[in-house]
């Protein structure tokens, strides 16, 4: 895995700043932070593509864990357009994700790997979550990616709120 920094702060959303190395992961992160209403600093050390986005996912992960440990839990349902996901997130020490939605054979931001798998599954075990992701409706892979990471934004500012 490449280095990594993040820092992120409940309660805040304009201003996140993310330079992972891959665009697409920028802007699908920009949108969580958005929608789930907290600022994120992310920057990751440049390498191969591939490596970027799981490094991206650890660091974010790491950022998390002090913020967890108020709550724990959370859940966010997000449409984009036509399509709508539904992401639960537990702080459970557990690494896992679990995911109905298959998009192994997107290329987004030309990556040979499947961008939001090979990302949650580097914040999962950075932060010990269990992540469910389930997609709802959706077709075109542009939208599902962007109500995945808008439900995921949800979740996580849920699970990082004081019950």
């Amino acid at each position: 895995m490449r280095e990594g920094s993040a820092r992120v702060q409940l309660g805040e959303g304009s201003s996140s700043s993310i330079a992972t190395g891959v665009a697409v992961l920028d802007h699908l992160l920009v949108e969580a932070a958005e929608t789930g209403g907290f600022e994120v600093r992310l920057e990751i050390a440049p390498g191969q593509p591939e490596a970027e986005v799981g490094a991206a996912g650890v660091a974010l992960g790491e950022a998390l864990v002090p913020l967890l440990e108020s709550h724990g839990r959370g859940v966010g349902i997000v449409p984009a357009d036509e399509a709508l996901a539904m992401v639960v997130v537990e702080s459970s020490g557990s690494a896992l994700v679990v995911s109905n939605a298959d998009l192994s054979s997107t290329r987004a931001g030309g990556l040979r790997t499947d961008l939001a798998m090979s990302f949650l599954n580097g914040l999962a075990e950075a932060a010990g979550l269990t992540i469910h992701v389930r997609l709802i409706e959706g077709h075109d892979s542009q939208h599902v990616l962007s109500a995945i990471f808008k439900a995921l934004g949800v979740a996580l500012a849920d699970a990082c709120t004081p019950a």
